[in-house]
């Protein structure tokens, strides 16, 4: 097989892509096509016997496309330079925005692709310099009403994302931070400053309705004009003030043909407002007993989405947190051997080929082979694997890695953007980039229920201006100010957000943190759960198993003797054994390391070794029956220690990493749930396998490294299946981005509870099924709100527009504004059923594995 790489003109799209691959794929002897329409190249994989490149070429030219061969490309045209543009969009509500912005991006000149995502609030934007430039972006998202912050722009433009350095990268991330604190910031002021009138105009509204004497007090000494007055000058600064914000959105939506949440808002609060405007100027303009007013409903309203607003954006400002905390495993500094001295440099500043210096417990700036010393390398970042790797000349070593108490000496073979923490780095963009298919319920019902409430409006206001008779205009305000009150967005408004709010609360109480809503939608839909294995179903530290003395020692003894000489030991396997034998552990002498064997010391002058059955073999050492117990213990994925005391086996023991309490139950409860479960590991397959038949998992993706895993993730996401993967190691951010909703362990690493949109505080497995199991409840929950509030006014709305007058049955603003109320009261009881959860396992107390329990909340909380 030969690949060949060649550069394509003329693909503008997607389906550009596709067709190139097809009529690629069509061409006998090829066997794999890749073509990546920001690069504008193709990666054909194909038989040389079978055709050749110029064949290759010529199907791209029956297909209507351009290929430009390496061996010609000194006769063709370059190909067109092609930018990315990495920008911030405000105001984005829903799924309508996201398409809204798409397609203002995609209509100037010279874009190839757009992509905008609601979670982070960012648009990423493919095109060619030539004919567009980054102002006419920002431009396009500020014409289509939404903002476009300008030092974020700035920050993040790049010609190549691959030229993006990890300078820029980060200052690309501390300017979305400044930005993301000041848009929390302005929302609780906007906040406070809305319930500081609303709550007082709450009060004077709905007391007298609910106190008659005050009621009739006010009405003698006040009068209602002057309440009307009073309502009037504490609904204004809430509407104007902070709720000109949805005017501004609203509005802009209105007029692109796509109404959202913010016109809805817009529309209701206005109606509301404006009707009672009209009531307290000119109350002589309505039929008698129609002429009340109704401000409390609009600040109210107002200052409650403000409240929702707030707190989805403190769950979006933690989406920049993975990138952070992967940039961070990237030392500052880098002390490299050139020309007979050493210099102290940047990571960026290594080349190829330079001699790297790193020192016992100090982090890996490049990728690299070993030339001198010998140390252990925890890579349990890159493989997931707690036992730290022994690294000797000729070894590869990985840059974020972090080096043990020996001293190393390597040659770089990767640097920059070749180096393995970088590719894991982009692997996560990609990944949080892709949108995934989620579109909400309220957003899909708000897309045709806003237009017909227009249009029933307009048309009950003609209707009985035609109608009507004497008083006709009165009438047609009083009906169609009623249509647009009971259509008033309250309950619809708060059918999601109050659900995802109680739902949020009651997982904390169990010990389960939802980064946001969509993840507590969307976990229940998840038909995979895949887990990764180290110290996500297992504890991620190796600890003795077993221990099998021989006759004429207890394991008391053995584990004495046996820590005692493994205390010089640096392998991890001794820490193990240090840890089962406790204190008052003797000193050892004259130690002796044999690699590849075990080790050699003197206890209390007797000859202690330790090791593999081969250094049994080698010594001559009978291991009798402990020798089939060995076998035993390696089949189920511990590694055997034998023992031996002058000359003599004194036994065996066995070190494994093993599994996390109540793995096995949550599985179990996730099987019940009717959830597949997968295993995805780095480890080994004999071992991976042994872990899995001991909690009940079938299905094992064992031996898969960083990359390998988000790929496994997207295999198990096959026919369009959800998947939910759960991790705790740095090495499963890309899984944890690529899943549908990432399961972080809150006792693993920062960068997997940063990238995650589930946390566990407790650390313990059995969160998992409970937070499933939430997660429907919640999902039901809020399909019933919905369901109730589109009901509930389809069935009045018809009502408010006087369909029933002739039979003496009218809704007039008062009961619409009052059947409004009772529709979000209805919301809100219902949403708080979801406080009597119960989960389908008991909640476990938080667990210190891995790491303290208090760092399981994402640092910024």
């Amino acid at each position: 097989m030969t690949t060949l790489d060649f550069d394509i003109g003329g693909m503008t799209c997607a389906a550009c892509v596709g067709r190139v691959e097809r009529g690629l794929k069509k061409v006998p002897g090829v066997q794999d096509v890749a073509v990546n329409l920001a690069t504008e190249r193709a990666r054909v994989a194909y038989d040389p016997g079978l055709t050749s490149p110029e064949a290759l070429a010529q199907a791209v030219g029956d297909i209507g496309y351009e290929a430009r061969l390496p061996q010609l490309s000194a006769s063709q045209p370059p190909a067109p330079r092609t930018a990315e543009l990495s920008f911030a969009v405000g105001g984005m509500t829903c799924a309508a925005c996201v398409g809204r912005v798409e397609r203002g991006l995609k209509k100037v000149p010279g874009v190839q692709a757009a992509t905008v995502n609601l979670a982070t609030e960012r648009a990423h934007v493919v095109y060619l310099p030539d004919a567009a430039d980054p102002e006419a972006l920002r431009g396009a998202v500020r014409d289509a009403g939404y903002e476009v912050p300008e030092e974020v722009a700035q920050a993040t433009e790049v010609a190549a994302p691959e030229q993006a350095p990890a300078s820029q990268a980060q200052s690309r991330l501390d300017a979305e931070r400044g930005r993301r604190a000041a848009e929390i910031a302005s929302l609780r002021r906007a906040v406070m400053f809305a319930a500081l009138f609303s709550v007082p105009l709450l009060l004077l509204s709905m007391l007298p309705m609910l106190w008659m004497p005050l009621h009739m007090w006010l009405l003698a000494n006040v009068g209602e004009g002057a309440m009307n007055w009073a309502m009037l000058a504490l609904a204004a600064p809430v509407q104007f003030g902070p709720g000109r914000r949805f005017y501004r959105t609203g509005w802009a939506a209105l007029r692109h043909g796509s109404p959202d949440m913010n016109t809805l808002v817009m529309l209701g609060t206005s109606a509301g407002f404006g009707y009672s405007l009209l009531v307290t100027l000119a109350p002589g303009l309505f039929p008698a007993g129609s002429a009340h007013v109704y401000y409390e409903a609009s600040g109210v309203v107002i200052t409650l989405i403000l409240l929702g607003k707030l707190f989805e954006a403190v769950a979006k400002g933690r989406s920049a947190g993975a990138m952070r905390a992967l940039l961070a495993l990237q030392p500052g500094s880098a002390r490299v051997r050139r020309g007979g001295e050493v210099l102290e440099l940047t990571p960026g500043d290594v080349r190829v080929g330079d001699l790297v210096l790193v020192r016992a417990g100090e982090r890996l700036p490049v990728d690299g082979e070993v030339v001198e010393g010998r140390s252990y390398v925890d890579e349990s970042m890159l493989t997931g694997e707690s036992v730290p790797v022994e690294k000797t000349p000729g070894a590869a070593v990985t840059g974020g890695t972090v080096n043990g108490t020996g001293a190393l000496t390597f040659r770089a073979t990767g640097v920059g953007e070749d180096t393995a923490l970088a590719r894991i780095v982009r692997l996560v963009e990609d990944a949080q980039a892709s949108r995934p298919p989620i579109q909400g319920l309220a957003d899909r019902v708000v897309a045709v229920f806003v237009p017909v409430v227009l249009v029933i409006a307009a048309l009950t206001f003609l209707t009985w201006m035609l109608v009507g008779g004497e008083g006709a205009l009165a009438r047609a305000l009083v009906h169609t100010v009623a249509v647009l009150i009971i259509a008033c967005p309250c309950a619809m408004g708060l059918a999601t957000p109050v659900s995802i709010m109680v739902g949020s609360g009651r997982a904390a109480a169990l010990g389960v943190l939802f980064r946001s809503g969509a993840a507590l939608e969307g976990l229940g839909a998840a038909k995979v759960v895949a887990l990764d294995k180290t110290g996500t179903v297992t504890r991620g530290q190796p600890e003795v198993t077993d221990v099998r003395p021989a006759a004429g020692w207890t394991p008391e003894s053995l584990l004495r003797v046996a820590a005692a000489a493994e205390g010089p030991s640096e392998h991890p396997l001794a820490r193990a054994v240090e840890r089962a034998a406790g204190a008052g552990v003797p000193a050892a002498h004259d130690f002796e390391a044999l690699p590849g064997y075990g080790l050699r010391a003197t206890v209390e002058g007797r000859r202690v070794e330790i090791g593999a059955a081969r250094f049994m073999a080698q010594l001559g050492v009978e291991v009798g029956d402990l020798g089939a117990q060995a076998g035993t213990l390696a089949a189920g994925a511990r590694t055997p220690v034998f023992v031996a005391v002058d000359g003599r086996l004194a036994g065996l023991l066995g070190v494994a990493d093993p599994v996390r309490p109540g793995s096995a139950q949550a599985i179990r409860t996730l099987g019940a749930q009717g959830s597949e479960v997968a295993l995805i590991t780095g480890d080994a397959r004999a071992t991976a396998e042994a872990v899995a038949a001991e909690v009940g998992v079938r299905r094992v993706l064992a031996e898969v490294l960083p990359g390998g895993k988000a790929d496994a993730v997207a295999e198990l996401q096959a026919g369009g299946r959800r998947v939910a993967f759960v991790g705790d190691g740095i090495n499963d951010a890309p899984a944890l981005a690529r899943a549908d909703v990432g399961v972080a362990i809150g006792t693993g690493t920062d960068v997997a509870v940063e990238t995650a949109d589930v946390i566990l505080m407790s650390g313990d497995l059995r969160g998992v099924p409970n937070a499933v199991a939430l997660s429907r409840a919640t999902l039901r929950n809020i399909r019933v709100n919905l369901f109730w509030a589109f009901a509930y006014n389809v069935a009045l709305i018809p009502v408010a527009a006087g369909v029933l007058a002739p039979l003496g049955i009218t809704l007039s603003p008062v009961l619409a504004a009052a059947a409004m109320g009772l529709s979000s009261v209805f919301v809100l009881s219902n949403a708080l059923r979801l406080r009597s959860f119960r989960p389908p396992l008991p909640p476990a107390a938080p667990q210190g594995e891995g790491r303290p329990a208090g760092r399981a909340v994402p640092r910024n909380a």
